[in-house]
């Protein structure tokens, strides 16, 4: 449409006419005389209207969603933190429990053997230092650390010190196969030497090739002179298999050490060995044996009617009675068979 005079005579006009048509319907109110050219209009786009809005809704639930992203994202990675942060939290809980209680053990075993010790952390294993068992500790000769002192835990022995530096030092494990330790049995003093064989048990050969051992019989150490490097009485492990001794001089056993040595955490190196001699005072309780329960027996006789009576003089039954499906003189036979034998009747009762 072009601009010319009378375009814009009716542009006002049209303007014109819509103030009058609000004005009129505003003054009006519900009896407008609008009002029913309104309601037509509503029903006739009134469907049009929401289904454009149908269509319309989910582009502006997404870009709402793209709108508060940002704050959502946000309240995510705040609450993956705080998970991580929970889960470390229960992690470290977990870990210091299992610290406390290495601890506990370990200073018990101490002060049953009356050593003193320094404890220390383990801080990394010997893969670097050759095809040797060896350990890291957190502690050094700043600390009073020397070479050849026994190093022990809540289980048992663990190793000894084997270098020193100001703030670490080398442990060689008790089942490094170049380790070697004196060793004497609980109760009846047999000594040996305890070689270790890697993740196999130790082996240990007794001076007394007639030595009386078993399996679940129990070593400690048998110390050294001036107590290095090892310390009497320390646990070492229990007699899983016994070699026979074939007439030779010595009798090889084997023996599974007390110490897990692949998950060591918190040691103890003795710096001041005990005044006497703690033998096997280190050693756990063993848990007492129960004794089996008897097992009562009951004495039946037959009496000439047929009757079973036990030794009280009470009738628990009578040969002559027919058993579930049998025949009455098979169960006569077996009964008599029975009265025969009173140890076997009263096995049979038992077991009726």
């Amino acid at each position: 449409m072009r601009d010319t005079r009378e375009s814009r005579l009716l542009l006002v006009l049209l303007i014109a006419i819509a103030f009058a048509l609000i004005t009129v319907d505003i003054r009006g109110g519900e009896g407008s005389p609008v009002d029913g050219a309104r309601q037509a209009a509503a029903t006739v786009f009134g469907p049009v209207e929401n289904g454009v809005a149908a269509a319309v809704d989910p582009v502006g639930n997404a870009i709402g969603a793209v709108r508060d992203s940002g704050n959502r994202h946000d309240r995510i990675s705040t609450l993956e933190k705080e998970n991580a942060a929970l889960k470390a939290k229960l992690g470290s809980d977990d870990r210091t429990n299992s610290r406390v209680r290495q601890l506990d053990a370990m200073l018990k075993n101490a002060g049953a053997g009356q050593y003193g010790i320094k404890g220390a952390e383990v801080i990394a294993i010997g893969a670097a230092q050759g095809f040797s068992w060896t350990v890291t500790i957190d502690a050094g000769s700043d600390d009073g650390i020397r070479r050849d002192m026994t190093v022990l835990n809540g289980e048992g022995l663990v190793g000894r010190v084997t270098t020193v530096g100001p703030g670490t030092a080398t442990v060689l494990l008790a089942n490094d196969p170049d380790f070697t330790v004196g060793t004497r049995m609980e109760k009846t003093d047999e000594l040996g030497f305890a070689t270790g064989q890697g993740s196999r048990p130790l082996s240990v050969q007794f001076l007394n090739g007639k030595a009386k051992v078993k399996a679940g019989d129990r070593l400690v150490t048998f110390g050294s002179s001036k107590d290095k490097p090892f310390v009497p009485g320390v646990p070492v492990g229990e007699v899983v298999r016994v070699d026979p001794s074939g007439g030779a001089l010595t009798r090889t056993v084997y023996v599974k050490p007390y110490v897990g040595f692949t998950k060591l955490d918190i040691v103890g190196v003795v710096v001041q060995a005990p005044r006497q001699d703690p033998r096997d005072t280190v050693l756990p309780k063993q848990p007492a044996k129960t004794k089996p329960k008897p097992t009562p027996t009951v004495t039946v006789t037959v009496q000439p009617n047929g009757d079973l009576v036990d030794g009280s003089g009470k009738v628990v039954g009578n040969i002559n009675e027919k058993p579930g499906g049998g025949d009455a003189g098979d169960a006569a036979g077996n009964q008599q068979g029975d009265a025969q034998q009173p140890d076997n009747a009263a096995d049979g009762q038992e077991q009726g």
